[in-house]
């Protein structure tokens, strides 16, 4: 389709990581004889990297990681570079669990998963997929913390990178990519005012400051809810009000999740909403707003507007909820920006061609130090910034401690 292209090659303009490491590279085609599965939100960026993949030798095949946020003029595009394309648009859970399945049927030799559903899928239900696997590499904190968890019961069989703990992907793609794309999503789909209302940002990880820091650069006031003391203080000493959920419940305009958890928001909560609160959530699984829950205790549902639905209480009040509780930058929206995952990518590239050249023993490893510095250099290149060097002398003294 031609928007689809439009899509992808307005994104390649703002990806020159992406482009130099297809430029290094170009001649020796690292993943060459590889075959490439990968489940991830299939929108133009995402098409950026397949391509690049594809580029460097890469036969690469992909699905979404999200039932919501693929694209599908951006997936017809991508066929057409020798990519095979299992993902589609959908609401339907068993239509999206079989791209997942496709992908593994294609007996994959590395894995670039987001949110883990193809390496837990491979693990429990398609062992036969794990016989020519090399690696994996897992984008998410969602997706590390499934894959920790598979690790930590002797269950896992093959070598994970966490890319998501990379410095080079979390400080950035976390903070500034989920900041700016959630109140990107939130802002286009509901078209309200943020100054001056009070927004409820459920958790203080990285993606949760980028959100709450958003937030007051709007002109909100900012109320952070979280079960971690330290991560509480943090949010004092950043300037932050923090209290409980069922207490910041009565004071929210807007309110977006950044937990991984579930049920961070559930019947309590919802009966002590405004009138017209705002809900949302920016974790990877639709399970932190309790949507089953909103849907058993309201006497009436209806759309309010695309992407936002409203429920009447049985208080009379009438609460909003966007995109079905779903990753509301994705499911409703275009994802982080162009540069903050042309960094990402920059990591998940380097990573999969580390693991193309090197055997691992099957547990979850952190990026190498050496990729992440690549990686830093290489953006500082593209910016033309320079930096200090240590001199000589400059050495040798912090040698000498």
């Amino acid at each position: 389709m031609i928007s689809g292209h439009k899509k992808i090659d307005w994104a390649k303009r703002f990806m020159p990581l992406l482009n130099l490491i297809e430029s290094e590279y170009s001649q020796q085609k690292p993943l060459k004889d590889f075959t490439v599965g990968m489940s991830i939100h299939l929108e133009a960026k995402t098409a950026c990297l397949a391509i690049t993949l594809r580029n460097l030798g890469a036969k690469v095949v992909i699905t979404g990681s999200n039932p919501l946020s693929t694209q599908d003029d951006v997936a017809e595009a991508l066929k057409e570079h020798e990519i095979t394309v299992f993902a589609k648009h959908t609401k339907d859970e068993d239509v999206y669990f079989r791209g997942i399945v496709s992908v593994l049927e294609q007996n994959p030799d590395l894995i670039l998963d987001d949110g883990a559903d193809l390496t837990i899928t491979a693990h429990t239900k398609i062992p036969s997929a794990l016989k020519n696997l090399k690696g994996i590499t897992e984008e998410t904190t969602t997706g590390v913390r499934r894959i920790k968890a598979l690790q930590s019961q002797g269950k896992l069989k093959i070598p994970v990178i966490a890319v998501n703990d990379a410095l080079m992907k979390h400080l950035f793609d976390n903070r500034y990519g989920t900041g700016q794309s959630t109140w990107d999503s939130v802002m286009r789909n509901t078209n309200l005012l943020v100054s001056g209302k009070t927004v409820v940002v459920a958790g203080y990880g990285w993606c949760g400051r980028g959100i709450a820091f958003r937030a007051r650069g709007l002109g909100a006031r900012v109320i952070v809810t979280e079960i971690d003391p330290i991560k509480a203080i943090e949010a004092i000493m950043d300037g932050f009000e923090v209290m409980r959920m069922k207490e910041a419940a009565e004071h929210g305009d807007f309110f977006i999740c950044a937990t991984g958890n579930t049920s961070v928001i559930s019947v309590e909560e919802f009966l002590r909403m405004k009138n017209g609160a705002v809900l949302s959530n920016a974790g990877h699984f639709n399970v932190e707003v309790d949507v089953k829950a909103l849907e058993r205790l309201a006497t009436q549902k209806f759309e309010a507007r695309e992407n936002v639905t409203g429920y009447i209480l049985p208080n009379g009040k009438t609460i909003f909820l966007l995109a079905e509780g779903r990753l509301v930058n994705l499911a409703a929206a275009d994802g982080h920006p162009v540069e903050i995952m042309d960094l990402s990518f920059a990591v998940q590239t380097l990573s999969l061609i580390y693991l193309s050249q090197t055997s691992l023993q099957p547990e979850v490893y952190p990026v190498p130090a050496e990729i992440d510095y690549r990686v830093a250099e290489m953006k500082l290149k593209t910016l033309g910034v320079k930096i200090d060097e240590l001199s000589i002398e400059q050495r040798r003294y912090l040698e000498s401690f």
